[in-house]
């Protein structure tokens, strides 16, 4: 990749801090999506991926775009490609968040790369957060943001599926179906407006998908949450997560982990193809 130069190299290095409440409320609401019954405990560590929910971009809805995210040229550089997706994270958790407690999160626009693939001209915008309750940082991340090219919305030739992944031994296995109602609260949870995500003549007519598309920190939220499940609470020092293909909403989603002493292998797959790689440290 190259360093890109021009008018939105002077994002680089570009600032800027929010802050939020971690309510009860708001994790009662991640933990009814992730299909828990119990109520959140105030004063209890928030479940790890929390973090992503606190301090969205809250704009006003005449400075969004057509895709209804904030428009380019706030915090975010102008990149001229109208399309844009979160591709992955590199996480590490610091310390617990606490329910109740006031978050500050403090962002840096890392990097700016360009690149052409088969799709065409990528950016590649990474930013740092850096998550804070009570002056101690909490959890220290890499955000990919890639920018890309328009899809045509009705190709002639959809491309062939990848091939599916050789079989693998898992030792955690956990079978899902992703709907819009849980595409729709996780949205509303992290005040998500892209249309891709409940919009379906948009997602499908505009930027070409199948269908509605699951959102890429929902689907590292549901990996968090498996190891969650098989370990206990809060118990990763590390983790991240790559997309590698869209997953939408209605197809069966099978969740997996292996573990290697200190280091789990994660995925989610659609027909035994990986959609979303993650690896995790304990």
């Amino acid at each position: 990749m190259a360093e890109q130069n021009g008018p939105i190299a002077a994002w680089l290095g570009r600032t800027e801090t929010a802050t939020d409440m971690l309510t009860d409320g708001v994790i009662a609401g991640l933990r009814a999506t992730l299909d828990y019954a119990e109520p959140a405990t105030p004063g209890s560590p928030a479940p790890q991926g929390a973090h992503w929910l606190l301090a969205p971009p809250r704009v006003a809805a005449s400075v969004l775009g057509e895709d209804g995210h904030p428009a380019k040229g706030g915090f975010l550089p102008p990149v001229d490609l109208p399309r844009r997706m979160w591709a992955g994270s590199k996480v590490q958790f610091l310390a617990p968040l606490p329910i109740g407690a006031v978050v500050q999160r403090s962002s840096e626009i890392a990097s700016i790369e360009s690149k052409s693939g088969t799709t065409g001209s990528l950016v590649f915008v990474e930013v740092q957060h850096e998550t804070s309750a009570a002056g101690v940082v909490a959890v220290s991340e890499r955000q990919t943001i890639v920018y890309r090219e328009a899809n045509a919305a009705a190709p002639a030739k959809p491309a062939p599926p990848p091939k599916p992944e050789p079989e693998k031994k898992w030792d955690w296995r956990r079978e899902l179906t992703p709907d819009a109602v849980m595409l729709f609260r996780y949205s509303a949870l992290t005040f998500n407006g892209h249309r891709i995500h409940y919009d379906f003549p948009y997602a499908t007519q505009v930027e070409g998908y199948a269908g509605l598309v699951v959102h890429g920190p929902l689907l590292a939220t549901l990996l968090l949450d498996l190891c969650a499940r098989e370990l206990g609470p809060n118990k990763l020092r590390a983790f991240s997560f790559r997309g590698k293909s869209p997953v939408t909403a209605g197809r069966p989603l099978t969740l997996v982990g292996r573990v290697e002493g200190e280091r789990i292998e994660l995925a989610a797959l659609v027909d035994n193809r990986i959609a979303t790689e993650a690896d995790a440290r304990i």
